[in-house]
């Protein structure tokens, strides 16, 4: 026998018994969108990697180390996305989308970065993205918090999340930030672990976000960025914090989060829980005033965030998610010959006139008590039965798997009736 193949690691198949939930979290994030007014936009998997090093930067640890980069057969270095933000900007620049006018777009799909695979955080992971372009003000960073507010209501999370703040200011204050803080660190050298010691001379600004313990004294007493914001920035802050009182949203001012990407600028966010362990992040974004014009289009203001799909499912609790508003709402059960192609014609007469039916049709034969079982186990409310007797009659039998109705029987030119009043199934 042939040796089994299996997935590679990290990346996980999604089996039937998840799907719902996974659809159920794409489903009430559609519907946001829409209430919301943002279009959906769809790219590409592969993108060449220079996108991603003008974009992300080179010296990131998922540039230097966690993007799937190969050379195809034209020499073409090609990389699969390891985010969205970047190759969203691209689509829009090629395709003019950003000419003279603001856009409000969404998308989601997988992304892929080659990370030590652990809970919740895998090689292949699913994000849904959000970008705003040629929203200079602080509205649009409050509606986008606003946004993910409600979605967390929708999916019945909104106790096990809290929101986190800060502005990293424009790229000049913080280039001068940067400065400061690499003099503090290099006066304690010795107490820095061999990641930060990298990053000392890469991105500094991601020391401040180490998990390493040993570390936090040192960090939590390194100068604030908030202490260096230039006058612009420290007044988009305030705005944004106002419109966010306002609104009832609880947040708390984190003067450490400065998230990994070199592209941010002015706000940060992150929605963070302690429901899953080291991986607490579930939605995170900001601003990114300056990568449309890095990527080579014109100044565009930009504002937009991802969240991981992983870890919003692993959050949804099971008394939030009716499972069985995914099964179906019948089970056809047929005996013998005749019985299978009349009910496979009288199933499709039934999805014609109720397109909204779940309805499921047993296949691969089998006697009466075979079929019982499936339509048990199916988590279907009916069981339609087509048998000998009901054959000679014109009729359906009507089982009702909840036990809440008594068995009967219909005329076959009358079972979409009997659906549609009994499951209350709109036409």
């Amino acid at each position: 026998m042939s040796k089994l193949i299996q997935a590679i690691r990290g990346m996980n198949d999604i089996l039937p018994d998840e799907t719902p939930k996974w659809q159920f979290v794409e489903e009430q994030f559609r519907k946001l969108m829409a209430a919301y007014g943002y279009a959906e936009i769809r790219f590409p998997i592969v993108e060449k990697t220079e996108l991603f090093k003008r974009s992300i930067g080179e010296v990131t640890d998922i540039v230097e180390k966690e993007m799937y980069t190969f050379e195809d057969r034209n020499g073409d270095s090609l990389s699969l996305r390891p985010e969205g933000t970047a190759a969203c900007v691209r689509a829009c620049l090629q395709h003019g989308l950003l000419y003279n006018q603001t856009r409000r777009l969404w998308y989601m799909g997988p992304m892929f970065r080659h990370e030590r695979p652990q809970k919740g955080r895998y090689r292949q992971f699913y994000q849904l993205g959000v970008e705003a372009f040629g929203f200079p003000g602080p509205d649009v960073d409050a509606e986008m918090i606003m946004m993910t507010a409600r979605l967390w209501k929708q999916l019945g999370i909104a106790d096990s999340v809290s929101l986190e703040l800060n502005s990293l200011g424009s790229a000049e204050s913080r280039r001068a930030y940067r400065d400061i803080l690499v003099a503090y660190f290099e006066e304690h050298r010795e107490q820095l672990d061999s990641d930060s010691l990298r990053r000392l001379e890469t991105n500094p600004l991601r020391i401040l976000d180490s998990k390493n313990p040993d570390m936090q004294a040192l960090i939590e007493a390194a100068p604030k960025l908030n202490a260096y914001l230039d006058e612009a920035s420290a007044e988009h802050f305030v705005k944004l914090c106002s419109l966010l009182d306002a609104a009832g949203i609880s947040y708390r001012v984190n003067s450490r989060l400065v998230r990994g990407l070199d592209y941010y600028s002015k706000t940060v966010f992150e929605w963070v829980t302690d429901k899953l362990g080291a991986q607490g992040t579930i939605c995170a974004g900001g601003r990114f005033d300056g990568l449309v014009e890095q990527l080579g289009g014109r100044a565009t203001t930009a504002m937009g965030f991802a969240m991981g799909m992983e870890r919003l499912v692993s959050l949804i609790d099971e008394a939030q998610f009716e499972q069985q508003d995914y099964a179906p709402h019948a089970y056809f059960l047929a005996l013998g010959e005749v019985a299978e192609n009349q009910a496979m014609q009288l199933a499709e007469q039934c999805r014609d006139a109720l397109p909204n039916l779940r309805l499921l049709l047993n296949c691969g034969g089998g006697g009466m008590k075979s079929q019982m079982k499936k339509a048990d186990r199916s988590g279907a409310r009916f069981a339609l039965i087509l048998a000998e007797n009901e054959l000679a009659r014109d009729e359906i039998t009507i089982k009702d798997l909840s036990g809440e109705m008594e068995q009967q029987t219909v005329s076959q030119s009358t079972l979409t009736t009997f659906l549609q009043s009994g499951l209350k199934i709109q036409g």
